[in-house]
């Protein structure tokens, strides 16, 4: 056969691959533990532990990484501290030197990555595959050599393994100041005959098992392809079992995301590639993983191929993702932070509050002076609407007497009052206004609060430690003095009470609700609000009642005026 026609079938063959890659790669996934020496699909994750998971033995992270010691390279950029496995040449040890798991400042560093053995087993992995079953390729159990034992932002690393067979396979790492990898991946062809190969990476980790699906908050995999955001719940993922995704614009990505952290793979932005999300059973464990798969590359005999990738794994700091966004041309790579339906109002407000915290120094007072900002936007709204409430109110005495005329003829009083209102040239709905316009403001700023890093673990004053959490106290345990933990409904602290006492004053200046029914409804409004609001973070309670705070100056301020 000749030479061209053998290229034309490998080729054939390797369209081939691309379009059955996820059969064939999944099926031995889910069906290794029962059968260890089967032969595995073109993606293999686990070969070196697949015997531990198959008896369900998992070693703690330390074990796992003090039994491989001699066989890592150190990842130290002063923001990332961890190792990469020699064996398979995974990114399996990452932590974050910048955060800590709790509040105590003795506590361990937030843990990203794990090895495979281990029952956080989170990893990253980046290897070739091939439509010729004879070709030797690295695996997981493949032992790479190093040219050095450190990995620093100066001192990039380079892997390599020879296969013995005229292929020269190497990897090099090297990482920036923060928490993206660049990744190169090399092929030296010195054998006699051409070779097609495809490059691979990939993204694996258990499903948690305390996950909870909710529209608030996105966590699991993720991605952008084609230029359009797209997100895979856990439990949708295990409906599915797979999702496939072909890219055909530059810039895309897929990763995995939590409420605060992100590992990402970006391709590179001249590759084609297929993009999956998988969810699979292995060893008692669910797995969630994502991975692409370049387009097949024709290397000629002498020849060599580099194909580059970038991999993110760290903190979903905004202005971060952003610089990346810009720099690597990375399509929407900032929406890993979940800003939900009101984006165009809710990352403005970040970086609003971010200015006024490089201010202040003060996250808490930062929102304080955020709401200062709203309320003078949103003036003149607000000043017509407490006009409109002002002149209710004094209406109120000619209400009280239609009362006494119309008795219980409800819809006679109904309509008296209306030409009342008519003829004083009152809108009794534009009380409403400020109200409905706060909506999308206080939407935002829950996410802000609830989804962005830099608010985690920011304090305010005294008690409040941190304002993305409920504000710690509680009434019902007489805020700490009785040694009792009130369940969640009862959890109602200094500052919802704080936002309740606001309410009701504020409610005390609007005119009474002609419908009975509606005033003793709105009365109980306050202390509903106390308890619903317990549980959300502290810095929108504060923001809730320095709101209500501002309110009831400008409409005792107005009261003074008409007076």
């Amino acid at each position: 056969m000749s030479d061209l026609k053998k290229l034309s079938l490998a080729i054939i063959l390797s369209t081939l691959v691309l379009v059955l890659w996820q059969y064939y790669y999944e099926l031995p996934k889910i069906e290794q533990h029962k059968e260890v020496n089967k032969k595995t699909s073109v993606i293999d994750t686990n070969n070196n532990v697949s015997s531990a998971i198959t008896e369900n033995i998992l070693q703690s992270r330390e074990q796992a990484l003090s039994s491989t010691r001699h066989n890592r390279v150190t990842i130290d950029n002063s923001r990332l501290h961890g190792s990469i496995d020699l064996h398979g040449a995974r990114l399996d040890d990452i932590t974050l030197a910048e955060y800590k798991e709790s509040l105590d400042p003795n506590s361990n560093e937030v843990v990203l990555l794990s090895p495979p053995a281990t029952k956080e087993s989170y990893f990253a992995e980046f290897g070739w595959v091939s439509s010729d079953p004879n070709l030797k390729l690295p695996n997981s159990k493949t032992i790479w050599e190093s040219d050095n034992k450190l990995l620093t932002v100066s001192n990039p690393l380079t892997l390599s393994w020879n296969n013995g067979e005229g292929l020269l396979f190497t990897i090099t790492v090297s990482i920036d100041n923060y928490y993206m990898f660049n990744i190169k991946q090399q092929v030296e062809n010195y054998s006699e005959k051409p070779i097609v190969i495809s490059a691979y990476s990939l993204i694996n980790k258990p499903m948690p098992t305390d996950h909870k699906s909710n529209s608030i908050l996105h966590e699991g995999p993720i991605g952008v392809f084609n230029g359009i955001l797209s997100e895979s719940t856990y439990d949708d993922l295990f409906s599915d079992k797979q999702k496939e995704f072909m890219h055909n614009k530059t810039g895309d990505w897929l990763g995995i995301t939590s409420k605060y952290w992100l590992t990402a793979l970006i391709p590179n932005i001249q590759d084609n590639f297929t993009a999956h999300f998988h969810a699979f059973t292995k060893g008692g464990q669910n797995k969630i993983q994502v991975d692409y798969i370049s387009q097949p590359y024709i290397v000629q005999p002498n020849q060599s191929i580099e194909i580059g990738s970038h991999f993110f794994t760290g903190a979903k700091k905004l202005k971060l993702l952003d610089q990346y966004e810009k720099s690597l041309h990375i399509n929407l790579f900032d929406r890993a932070i979940d800003f939900g339906w009101f984006y165009f109002i809710t990352k403005p407000m970040f970086y609003a509050l971010q200015y006024f915290y490089s201010f202040v120094g003060n996250f808490g007072i930062a929102i304080l002076l955020l709401t200062v900002v709203v309320k003078l936007i949103m003036f003149p709204l607000a000043n017509k609407s407490y006009h409109s409430m002002n002149k209710m109110k004094q209406l109120q005495p000619y209400i009280n007497k239609l009362k006494e005329k119309c008795g219980n003829d409800r819809m006679k009083f109904n309509k008296e009052v209306m030409d009342l209102y008519k003829r004083e040239g009152v809108n009794p709905l534009s009380g409403c206004l400020p109200i409905l316009i706060q909506i999308p403001v206080f939407f935002s700023l829950y996410k802000v609060l609830f989804v962005t890093l830099e608010m985690r673990q920011a304090p305010f004053f005294g008690w409040i430690h941190d304002l993305s959490m409920p504000d710690p106290t509680s009434f019902f345990n007489l805020f700490g003095l009785i040694p009792w933990s009130p369940p969640g409904i009862l959890h109602v602290g200094i500052w919802p009470i704080i936002m309740g006492i606001t309410m009701y004053l504020q409610q005390r200046m609007n005119p009474e609700p002609t419908d009975p029914v509606q005033a003793r409804v709105m009365k109980f409004l306050p202390v509903i609000f106390t308890f619903m609001f317990g549980s959300l973070p502290a810095g929108l309670i504060i923001y809730w009642a320095w709101n209500n705070v501002l309110s009831i100056v400008q409409q005792f301020a107005i009261n003074i005026k008409k007076s």
